[in-house]
This record gives C-alpha cells, sequence and structure tokens, in this order.
C-alpha cells in the first residue's frame, strides 16, 4: 500500500471572492466567453501593478510564448536562443513556427541561462533570445538587453513563474520586448489554466490583438473603431474564458498578501536549511542583490542523482510529496531531433540530476515547513 500523502508538493486555493466572482460573470453580466468585465479588470490589474503598455489573457502560458514566437516573425530556420532548463513550452512555441531553439549552459548559483554565453551563440539566423526566470528569480537582464540591441535581436521573457518579482526597479515580464506569463494551478497566482503576454513595445499592440482574435480586428469593431471585423492576419483562439478570468481577478486582488505567504515560507525553509548548508550537506537557492523573488517554488541541491532519489524516497514515505524538475530539453528525443546546443551542458545536466522541489503552497503552515524540514534532517542525519 503506497504511503498516504499528507503534505503535497501543491493545493491550489481560493483567497477571495473567486467562486462570487463567477457566479457574476454568469448571472450578472451573463457571458462565459473571453474578453468580458472581468477580461478587462484583469488587463486593467496588470498594466497599472507592472506598468507594460498593453496585457493580454491568454488561455495558457504557452499560448502567450506561441503569440510572442508569431510577434517576433519566426519562420523556418531562425534561431532562438534559450536554456535547455525549462518547460516544453518555451520551445516548442518556437518550433512550431519553424524556429530552431539553441540551447545554451545555466548558471550554477541562479540556475537561469549563463548571460556570457550568449552573445558567442548568435550568428546570422538568430532572431530571438528567450531568458527563462527560473524560479522566479531574475536573469541578468542588463547584459541580455544590452547583447540584444547590439545584434538586433527581441528578447522574449519567459516569466511564467515571476509575477510580482523584479529586477532592480522593474517587474519582470516588462523588461524585454515581451513577457509572458501563466496562471497555472501550480503557479503563485492561479486560475486553473490561464495566462498573459506583456506588450513593452507599442509597435506590436495592434498586431497581437489581432494574432489574439483568430487573426481577426474584431478588438477594434468591439471598441467602434472599425464598422466590421474581418481576417487580416494569422492567429489564433488565444482568449480563456470570462469564467477563468473572474477566478483570476480575484486572485490578483488578493496578490501582494499571496506573495508574502509564499515569501514567508520561502525565507522559512532557507532559515532552518541553514546548517546543512555550512555543514556541507546540501546547496540552497542563492539571493542576488539586484532582484526580488516571489517565492514561487524552494528547492535543494543534493550531492548527486542517487542521494536525490533516496531522499525523494525517504520524503514519500513521510507523506510528503517532493519532487525534481525539468529533464534538460537537449537530451530528449524531440529536442536533439528540433533544436542544436551551443557548448556543453555541464551545469545543466549536473543541476538536473541534484534538484530536488519541495512543497510551497499558500494554505501552508509553519508546522508543515517543519514537517519537510525535520524529514530532511532525519535522512542527513542517517546518511
Amino acid at each position: 500500500m503506497s504511503q498516504k500523502i499528507s503534505t503535497p508538493f501543491n493545493k491550489p486555493f481560493i483567497v477571495g471572492k473567486e467562486l462570487s466572482y463567477i457566479a457574476q460573470a454568469v448571472l450578472v453580466e451573463s457571458r462565459t466567453a473571453g474578453d468580458g468585465v472581468f477580461t478587462r479588470k484583469c488587463h486593467d490589474w496588470l498594466e497599472k501593478h507592472l506598468g507594460c503598455k498593453k496585457a493580454l489573457l491568454t488561455h495558457s502560458g504557452t499560448a502567450a510564448l506561441e503569440m510572442a514566437a508569431i510577434l517576433c516573425d519566426i519562420g523556418p530556420g531562425d534561431e532562438v536562443i534559450m536554456p535547455s532548463f525549462t518547460f516544453v513550452s518555451t520551445a516548442n512555441a518556437f518550433v512550431l513556427r519553424g524556429g530552431v531553439p539553441v540551447f545554451v549552459d545555466i548558471r550554477p548559483d541562479t540556475l537561469n541561462m549563463d548571460e556570457k554565453l550568449i552573445e558567442g551563440t548568435i550568428t546570422s539566423k538568430t532572431k530571438a533570445i528567450v531568458p527563462v526566470h527560473y524560479a522566479g528569480k531574475s536573469c541578468e537582464m542588463d547584459e541580455i538587453m544590452a547583447v540584444a540591441k547590439k545584434h538586433g535581436l527581441m528578447v522574449i521573457e519567459d516569466a511564467a513563474q515571476a509575477l510580482l518579482s523584479s529586477w532592480k526597479d522593474r517587474y519582470l515580464g516588462t523588461v524585454g520586448h515581451f513577457g509572458c506569463f501563466s496562471f497555472h494551478e501550480t503557479k503563485n497566482i492561479i486560475s486553473g489554466e490561464g495566462g498573459a503576454l506583456l506588450v513593452n513595445d507599442d509597435r506590436f499592440i495592434q498586431r497581437a490583438e489581432i494574432i489574439r482574435e483568430k487573426g481577426t480586428d474584431r478588438s477594434r469593431f468591439f471598441r467602434g473603431e472599425v464598422d466590421k471585423y474581418t481576417w487580416q492576419d494569422i492567429g489564433s483562439s488565444y482568449l480563456p474564458s470570462e469564467l477563468t478570468a473572474a477566478f483570476l481577478f480575484a486572485q490578483l486582488e488578493e496578490a501582494e498578501k499571496i506573495i508574502a505567504k509564499r515569501r514567508h515560507i520561502y525565507a522559512c525553509y532557507l532559515e532552518r536549511f541553514w546548517p546543512l548548508v555550512q555543514a556541507g550537506r546540501i546547496q540552497i537557492p542563492s539571493i542576488s542583490e539586484d532582484s526580488t523573488g516571489n517565492g514561487h517554488l524552494c528547492y535543494i541541491l543534493t550531492g548527486g542523482l542517487k542521494e536525490r532519489n533516496a531522499l525523494m524516497g525517504h520524503l514519500q514515505s513521510d507523506g510528503i510529496k517532493a519532487i525534481f524538475h525539468y529533464v534538460p530539453l537537449h537530451s530528449s528525443p524531440a529536442g536533439r531531433r528540433l533544436c542544436r546546443t551551443s557548448g556543453d551542458m555541464i551545469v545543466t545536466d549536473d543541476i538536473s540530476d541534484r534538484l530536488l522541489r519541495l512543497p510551497l503552497y499558500y494554505d501552508m503552515t509553519e508546522d508543515d515547513v517543519s514537517h519537510v524540514v525535520e524529514s530532511v534532517y532525519e535522512f542527513y542525519r542517517q546518511s
């Protein structure tokens, strides 16, 4: 019989008026399709709080990345620089346009793409750079933006994990030409499924609206700017339903409280693990002076693959669900077939074998954190 999980890895939650707003969308606004009152409220919140030019809700973070790929005119053979240590959507969005993801290694401290490797990877076919802000921690955006400007490249921030994280005085997702967020139930702010594209360059706003509306100028029609709408460009149905937007807006209203709670849990983990770090048994996330995180996830780095898997099994036996993360894309069947690698992937391969993500969710208590921490200490006392 399998061990009952008392501390899950993640737990979806309701924090405010989610159910009330869903009922309001159906019973008062009489709308369940996209781009209703609650979608507009979400757009306004994102634009006001993050300071972006334009925010557009999508049905997923994947959809936001796909829209960005279209807006960057990625076509067959175009190269896009990104880390291999990321979710498959980061690469898929560009492969679908015929693009070729080019993988570079990550830094051992932040687990983000090593910005020092980017310029040497650029070729005549390179069109974009996709920094992925792993665990809500910022990439070195000043250097990435400088390289992009020097070579005339687009920058698409995969900020799926990074809502309300910042780089210096700017929120992540607003630094590059585009920012892509996810509101999947595993993220800090959730709507089940959902995402958003931030457009930070005025040149792309109108086309972004068209692409999102199946390639039509339907948004302009509803604003009274044209007397009918018609097919203008390529696109797809990237809108979320109004029910998704209603749930999301209730979460956005409480975003600061949610993030503060997660940061507190994250800080508790790091403080409690410090003696293990000093003893050289594990490594924990580093903290950059130039960035502010959002408590998205807490991971530890073990001594190796065998140790990581043994620890994962030990936690499971204590009713704790802890899981590894990405299998590097460069080692996957599709990655080997559809992408290419620039240089070696020594850090990526090493981190992938040693990383273990610990439970972290809004309803988690300090007792829950203590349960996880004490189980980790017990493992290392026995080993």
